[in-house]
């Protein structure tokens, strides 16, 4: 079984654009989605709602930085200070082009910053070309699999 992809997105729109985009590059991949910080961190931690999904982590995280209850840098600081999450991949997918939002991602440990394109169609290619490096291209790190086993 593939890893999951966690998508955290609050906005509808971003949100149905980016499933189309992953939809169109034919990833097997489940996506899941979280729609505040505090969601995302519940599902990566396993409480609440997610407690008895299946164990393991994310192929990658699809986060954005402007986020409800808990925003998308407290989200990757908490992931890189989790012994079980640090290495997983985080790519920041936002509309923030502002030096200091760069900046800060990059501090706490982010592996991509992508700003979201605003013409539909290079929207489409940006989070497609995304999905398949992450969940195909990339090379986890060693004891981490790209497949989990089923429940």
């Amino acid at each position: 079984m593939l890893k999951p992809i966690l998508l955290v997105e609050d906005n509808p729109h971003d949100l149905e654009l980016t499933l189309i985009a992953l939809s169109k590059s034919q990833l097997a991949n489940e996506v899941v989605i979280a729609r505040d910080g505090a969601e995302a961190l519940d599902y990566l931690h396993r409480r609440g709602e997610y407690k008895d999904r299946t164990v393991g982590n994310p192929a990658v995280v699809l986060l954005d930085l402007k986020l409800p209850k808990v925003d998308g840098l407290e989200v990757l600081r908490e992931i890189r200070h989790s012994e079980s999450l640090k290495s997983m991949p985080v790519c920041m997918l936002t509309s923030s082009k502002e030096e200091q939002d760069v900046v800060r991602s990059y501090e706490l440990g982010v592996n991509a910053y992508v700003v979201k394109p605003v013409d539909f169609t290079e929207f489409l290619r940006a989070i497609a070309d995304l999905g398949v490096f992450w969940a195909v291209l990339n090379e986890p790190p060693p004891g981490s699999r790209r497949y989990v086993k089923p429940k």
